[in-house]
């Protein structure tokens, strides 16, 4: 290459990189502003899902791209619902202060925060959806063996996580929860 091509590449690199900058400065804006409107978000990601729930359903095919976002999703919802200490590990520490009933109050925190959580998913419905576009990737299957095995596959993990949740007793969700309302006055 010559001097000139490289300095015309250069010239050309600045405003993409420029481009780029400001892109990235206004998507974390606009993901910023979005963290505290968590049902909006949860309903932005279900009609995202739905359009690609559409497109496999038209295509009739892309069926081992589904599969692996299926398992893909499978593993955010274990990290999801797994602590961010998991206690069998804890355990292997030795005995911890306190260590009766009136152990101290520990919170429950996910290994996966919920924000984290919902943009993984939106994210990889996104990249499956971009993938349904190219013709390579359509591997013809028989579909309802990969269902099958799916199937088998969440049933084993989710039930290996209740048990997990059972044994340690928590509860990764808010549902039933009790909380603190202030006193009550008398």
């Amino acid at each position: 290459m010559t001097m000139e091509e490289l300095e015309s590449d250069g010239a050309m690199a600045v405003p993409l990189a420029t481009w780029r900058n400001d892109f990235s400065r206004i998507f974390q804006y606009y993901l910023d502003r979005s963290t505290p409107l968590r049902i909006q978000r949860w309903m932005g990601s279900v009609a995202v899902a739905m359009i690609y729930v559409f497109r496999i359903f038209y295509r009739r095919g892309f069926y081992v791209v589904s599969y692996c976002l299926g398992i893909y999703i499978l593993n955010l919802l274990i990290g999801f619902m797994s602590p961010k200490v998991d206690p069998e590990l804890q355990a292997l520490d030795g005995p911890q202060l306190p260590t009766k009933g009136a152990d101290e109050f520990k919170p429950f925190i996910r290994r996966l925060p919920e924000f984290k959580f919902w943009y993984s998913i939106t994210k990889a419905f996104l990249v499956a959806f971009a993938m349904t576009f190219f013709s390579q990737l359509d591997i013809p299957v028989f579909w309802p063996i990969l269902l099958f095995y799916w199937i088998l596959l969440v049933t084993l993990t989710t039930k290996r996580q209740i048990l997990h949740m059972i044994k340690y007793k928590y509860v990764p969700f808010d549902i039933g929860k009790q909380r603190y309302n202030g006193k009550k006055s008398g």
